[in-house]
């Protein structure tokens, strides 16, 4: 199931269905896709800063978001905290999970070779996703809250709320990591060390540690996406399939290792899937962002804001 099955999307669908196409459907469908996109962007800066510092993809990624989303989940039905106040524990969790998990076994096992590194984050892809399928089964779960149907009028359509705050809440998130990585101390070790290794070690930075540290950030970025996708999607032990391949192609669009261009193309690919939704159909909505995805890496295969080599 793609991610066009968030909620708010069958709204369009409608429309289209109804009545035709005209300037108010197309307002309707650029609404939708900025506020998937800003979502999407969320989930690609993680990977974004991962592969910015450790220059490796992150082939967890996916089963990490799908991790975070039954913590939420499981938070809301056997606690009952909301899943926006969950953003308070899910976050330090998930940075604490990264940071040791790099510390003590990623940075351990792979010798300090970044195609280990590759290899190790492949193999718990694994090994999250099957222990995943032999707790919760197979199932596909969604929350339900006070909320959640509640409608907004935003210029020719009606979007739901959790759609919008988690637009906004991703978009504030993006810019406070933005700013941490600009003005802190710690962000300026992680600019330095994504910049040149051996410098940075020259200079006293424990560069292990900002590894540990990075990785730390981009899972809880996860953590954060996961508490604001569960009101507005599902969970399964695939879901993180489904935005892990969109979040690549975001970095790879933006460029890798770009924030801004991460959030660009976060709200370009959210577009695309919209618009594309809207003139294909669901089955082929994302058939325009394999061909925005190709034709970047033909014109400009460093990405949208990437360095060039």
């Amino acid at each position: 199931m793609s991610p066009q099955a968030l909620r708010g999307h069958a709204v369009i669908a409608y429309l289209t269905e109804a009545i035709p196409l005209d300037l108010s459907i197309i307002g309707a469908a650029a609404i939708n896709g900025l506020l998937l996109g800003g979502i999407y962007t969320l989930v690609a800066s993680g990977l974004t800063l991962i592969y910015g510092v450790l220059h490796i993809i992150n082939f967890a990624h996916g089963s990490m978001l799908m991790l975070a989303m039954f913590g939420v989940y499981y938070l809301l039905i056997k606690l009952g905290i909301d899943p926006y106040l969950s953003l308070v524990i899910m976050v330090p969790v998930m940075y604490a999970f990264g940071f040791y998990l790099y510390r003590f076994l990623i940075g351990k096992m792979s010798n300090g070779k970044d195609e280990n590194i590759l290899l190790i984050t492949l193999g718990l892809s694994i090994l999250i996703e099957n222990l995943a399928l032999m707790f919760f089964k197979g199932d596909s779960r969604t929350i339900s809250v006070a909320y959640m149907d509640t409608m907004v009028e935003m210029g020719p359509t009606l979007v739901s709320l959790p759609k919008i705050i988690s637009f906004a809440a991703s978009m504030l998130l993006c810019g406070a990591l933005g700013l941490f990585i600009q003005r802190t101390d710690t962000g300026k070790a992680i600019r330095a060390v994504a910049r040149e290794r051996m410098g940075a070690r020259l200079v006293g930075i424990d560069v292990e540690r900002i590894f540990a540290i990075s990785y730390g950030i981009g899972l809880a970025t996860l953590g954060a996406a996961a508490c604001l996708l569960m009101p507005i999607f599902y969970v399964s032990p695939s879901t993180g399939h489904v935005f892990v391949m969109v979040a690549f192609t975001v970095v790879v669009l933006g460029g890798m290792g770009s924030f801004l261009g991460a959030v660009v193309g976060g709200l370009i690919v959210g577009l695309t899937e919209s618009f594309g939704g809207l003139f294909l159909g669901e089955s082929l909505g994302q058939i325009g962002i394999s061909v925005i995805f190709i034709l970047i890496l033909l014109f400009r295969p460093s990405g949208l804001f990437g360095a060039k080599s």
